[in-house]
């Protein structure tokens, strides 16, 4: 899946939406002290309240939140092992297909009890699930309404969980109007966070108008901290690579073949020729929305094109096999790339951090000044401080 499919999906979390039709829904409590499900409540989604279905549909357009290999993760599912009855997979892919609501809430709680086995909760939890249909138009024919008759339209059916913890509300002081005092105001019942889930995920993925069973979309409460305990238990999914753990990979790959030390042009030059060659990649696939990779080959020619000598194909493939232990590996131009993901370029020193952007690089020097290192940037105008203009120094070595 790409970042489009699934803000595509998102944006049809809405009332009496067309594209996404959503016929059940599915929650359960379960207790902190117990770890066992408490309530289970199953409805059919559309005769659930006005105002509790905007809730929910604010909660799974939270879900869907963020930006893959940071807080959502396409996870290939373990092949399961002799004799597993209860492989989330299976779970899963039986479920959409029984068209018996009370045989698909039963496989839901089976997943729910998992994540009960896995970890004890600190809190009480809810667990919401819904299975969803949606009708993704291939060819338009029409802008003025959200899927036209005469369109071409896929159509597919999901499975979104959400995970949600619970709090009580804090004790607060009121003022009585009718009895005219002051008087504490107690809360018993349990506020249910909606606005802050804390996991969950969709099932299946799809790429190209294809349901992809073997996939499952995991979304993690914070950007770059999945839950590889959930991954893999809950789940039974195998192991995922985040965009900052592949950015490190791909930082220690070119420190293989270049060494330690690098100048700041040579530096500028690597992102921005792979910016170039992914840029190119980009417009000739835009219509596939392929997601550009990076290779062995393509740090490779990017080396060599940046002016670092000694560079060979065997030394690339050895620093891959040496950093990954693969070396066909490809990592994703987004993760590693900072100039493709507009992220800025961190310098750390005692003195001070500074963030610059990629194209901004070439400006950059490290030098010696009177026998201190020194880090020099190239401005094209004045620079303030607190409002005061600097003046302008010469320094001698």
């Amino acid at each position: 899946m790409n970042q489009k499919d699934i803000a595509a999906i998102r944006k049809h979390f809405k009332l009496n939406a067309e594209a996404v039709k959503i016929a059940d829904i599915y929650n359960i409590y379960i207790r902190q002290d117990s770890n066992e499900i408490f309530h289970e409540e199953l409805r059919s989604f559309p005769f659930v309240e006005q105002e509790h279905q905007e809730l929910f549909l604010a909660n799974f357009k939270k879900v869907l939140g963020g930006k893959i290999d940071e807080k959502l993760f396409e996870v290939k599912f373990q092949h399961p092992e002799p004799g597993q009855i209860d492989h989330t997979q299976t779970l899963l892919y039986e479920a959409l297909r029984t068209d018996e609501i009370e045989e698909w809430a039963g496989m839901m709680q089976r997943i729910a009890l998992k994540m009960v086995q896995e970890a004890p909760f600190e809190k009480d939890m809810v667990v919401t699930f819904i299975r969803f249909k949606y009708n993704k138009p291939t060819r338009r024919h029409s802008e003025e309404t959200e899927i036209d008759m005469r369109d071409e339209v896929w159509t597919s059916r999901f499975i979104l969980c959400s995970i949600n913890q619970t709090e009580l509300p804090k004790q607060s002081l009121v003022f009585d109007y009718i009895e005219r005092e002051f008087k504490s105001n107690i809360f018993i019942n349990p506020v249910i966070k909606l606005d802050a889930p804390i996991g969950g995920f969709m099932f299946p993925c799809f790429t190209d108008n294809a349901a992809d069973v073997n996939h499952i979309l995991y979304a993690a409460q914070k950007a770059h901290q999945p839950d590889f305990g959930f991954i893999e238990n809950v789940l039974n999914g195998t192991e995922i690579v985040t965009a900052v753990e592949e950015k490190a990979m791909f930082e220690e790959v070119v420190k293989t073949v270049i060494g330690e030390e690098v100048n700041v042009g040579t530096l500028a030059t690597v992102y921005d020729e792979i910016n170039q060659m992914i840029l190119a990649e980009a417009e000739r696939e835009d219509e596939d929305e392929s997601v550009p990779m990076i290779d062995a080959r393509t740090v490779e020619i990017v080396l060599k094109a940046s002016g670092v000598e000694d560079v060979t194909t065997e030394k690339v493939e050895q620093a891959f096999q040496q950093v990954v232990d693969d070396r066909q590996y490809e990592m994703k131009a987004s993760s590693v790339v900072p100039k493709y993901t507009s992220k800025s370029i961190k310098i750390n020193t005692k003195v001070a951090n500074i963030s610059i952007s990629p194209q901004d690089l070439k400006y950059v020097r490290q030098v010696n000044v009177k026998g201190k290192r020194c880090l020099l940037i190239e401005l094209e105008e004045d620079t303030e401080i607190e409002g005061f203009k600097l003046i302008s120094e010469e320094l001698l070595d």
